[in-house]
C-alpha cells in the first residue's frame, strides 16, 4: 500500500489493510460498525460509512489517523459515535441568508 494519510476517502478495506494487527477492526467494533466483515468495505469510504452508520465523518477520520500514533482515546471515540451535526437544507439555509440581508 502506498504511504498516504488516512482521508475521508480512504476506503474501509484499506484502513484495515493499513492496520494488519486488527486495530482498525477493533475501532470499527468500538464504533459499532460491522464493517469488517461487509462485503462493501473494499469500495465504501470511511466518510460514507460514517454518514451511514450515523457517526460525525470528520470524528470518524480522526479516530481512524489516531490509530498511527496509538489512539484513539475514550474521548475521541465517543465523539466519533455521536450524530454529526444536522445542518439546513441548501435551499433553507439560502432562504434564510436572504431574509437575514432583505432579500
Amino acid at each position: 500500500m502506498a504511504a498516504r494519510g488516512i482521508g475521508g476517502s480512504t476506503t474501509v478495506l484499506e484502513a484495515m489493510a493499513r492496520f494488519p494487527d486488527g486495530r482498525a477492526a477493533a475501532l470499527m467494533a468500538r464504533l459499532g460498525w460491522p464493517c469488517a466483515l461487509c462485503a462493501a468495505r473494499a469500495r465504501e469510504p470511511l466518510s460514507l460509512a460514517a454518514k451511514r452508520h450515523g457517526n460525525a465523518p470528520r470524528a470518524v477520520v480522526e479516530c481512524f489517523r489516531a490509530l498511527e500514533a496509538g489512539g484513539p482515546d475514550d474521548a475521541a471515540v465517543e465523539a466519533a459515535r455521536r450524530p454529526p451535526e444536522s445542518r439546513p437544507a441548501p435551499a433553507e439555509a439560502w432562504r434564510a441568508l436572504a431574509a437575514r440581508y432583505g432579500g
